[in-house]
């Protein structure tokens, strides 16, 4: 039985998610900036067309967008993520097995489907997700997870193709013919930072790669790069992982739209971030056994002085509480916190994750007093899930918050905010 990896992949994800509720962008040049409208952090194809580059800034591209009608949006998280589980969604129904590997593509397990043409099955999941979602996908197929992320850059790159690439369906010379063509950086774990090497060496195609003696690219580079090789020769050294395996750690972090000087506003930062990563903490149904918090300067202005500075806060019970999360990171805050500086961004981190199920009490069994809080944030959850996010939250997150990040173009949350539904009329 011929294994067979699928790799579905939303096109240009963030600004197709834009498109969906403003047909109007159809076909113009569009990006998708960073927090406060700072890089390009998605481009649609008539932008990559004009040489625009992945993590440009936007103040590089003023003269480009008043020559072309380049249209800049705000990033609008809440709705990408809401749009992306919809999508993965929907893939979990083509296979029993799926692994999400980032918010705009996974991968499917199709081996087994008999004498299904996976051609016309991939199709099928294009026509699907494009329906339902109104997003554009396309499918890679092949035997191991690198050869289907490489029929996916092919499927993208190449539109005779309608969108679908399956390199179990064809010959090996035909198959040699596309790696001929595609360069060895293009290979899934090889990027930027390897290619030159290799293009120095003589490897500049992936066909070039995949002829390469796997032991001898181990001795030269690492491990990686055998797997990597075995792959493209259709041996399988990646597997497909169903159940992602747990976080280590949850980072919440965004720069200010404005420069921050006074504790105050530091304070309903952090009170923030802290809110938004126990929420992630609760979905995992982890808990936290400690907590660091950041604060720095901008390290790129150097007219004036530059401060950094974290503390990490040990929790005497792995805890998921926001509320007991937020009086350790604000009371860390207030320790590292110097007056005199204009601090441009703050983290918060939780980590020591353990589940909430099998978290050790102490002593004093305080784990009772967390049974009786974890009561008081299911409730917190279920309210902002109905009713919107920030419905219910702690009176140390402030109202104004005047330093959020800049969203001046941000597209309204069109799935997830009743105040921000799209209205239809006559």
């Amino acid at each position: 039985m011929t294994r067979a990896i699928a790799l579905i992949d939303c096109n240009n994800f963030y600004v197709s998610c834009e498109r969906v509720f403003n047909p109007r962008l159809e076909g113009k040049p569009v990006v998708v900036l960073s927090n406060n409208d700072g890089c390009a952090v998605a481009r649609s194809n008539e932008v990559k067309a004009l040489g625009v580059k992945m993590g440009q800034p936007w103040f590089e591209l003023k003269d480009l967008t008043r020559k072309h009608g380049i249209i800049a949006q705000s990033s609008n998280y809440a709705l990408y993520a809401d749009m992306s589980n919809r999508v993965m969604s929907i893939l979990a129904m083509f296979s029993p097995q799926q692994e999400i590997y980032s918010i705009d593509e996974c991968f499917l397990d199709l081996s087994g489907f008999g004498t299904q043409d996976l051609t016309s099955y991939g199709q099928r999941i294009r026509r699907c997700v494009k329906q339902w979602t109104g997003l554009p996908v396309c499918v890679g197929i092949g035997s191991t997870k690198t050869l289907a992320k490489l029929a996916n850059h092919i499927a993208k790159k190449y539109p005779e193709l309608d969108g679908v690439c399956d390199l179990n369906s064809m010959p090996s010379d035909q198959q040699n013919d596309w790696f001929n063509r595609i360069a060895a950086g293009e290979v899934w774990g090889i990027g930027r930072r390897l290619f030159p090497k290799l293009y120095d060496s003589g490897i500049r195609t992936v066909l070039n790669l995949k002829r390469a003696s796997p032991a001898g690219m181990r001795s030269r580079f690492s491990v990686v790069m055998e797997k990597v090789i075995r792959e493209l020769n259709g041996v399988p050294c990646i597997e497909l992982d169903e159940i992602a395996p747990p976080r280590k750690q949850i980072v919440s972090s965004r720069s200010f739209g404005v420069a921050v000087t006074d504790l105050a506003s530091l304070e309903e930062a952090v009170s923030l971030y802290v809110r938004r990563a126990t929420e992630k903490l609760r979905r995992q149904q982890l808990c936290a056994g400690a907590i660091y918090v950041a604060i720095r300067t901008s390290p790129f202005n150097e007219e004036e002085r530059y401060y950094a500075n974290g503390l990490a806060i040990p929790l005497p019970v792995p805890t998921d509480d926001t509320v007991r999360l937020t009086k350790a990171a604000l009371w860390g805050l207030r320790k590292i916190y110097r007056a005199g500086y204009r601090y441009q961004k703050a983290r918060v981190m939780l980590f020591e994750l353990v589940s909430a199920d099998n978290r050790q009490s102490d002593l004093f069994g305080l784990v009772a007093a967390e049974n009786k809080s974890g009561k008081l944030m299911a409730v917190m959850d279920q309210i902002n899930a109905k009713m919107g996010s920030s419905t219910l939250k702690l009176a140390s997150e402030g109202f104004r918050q005047p330093w959020r990040m800049k969203q001046g173009n941000r597209s309204p949350r069109y799935t997830t905010n009743w105040n921000e539904l799209i209205c239809v009329t006559k």
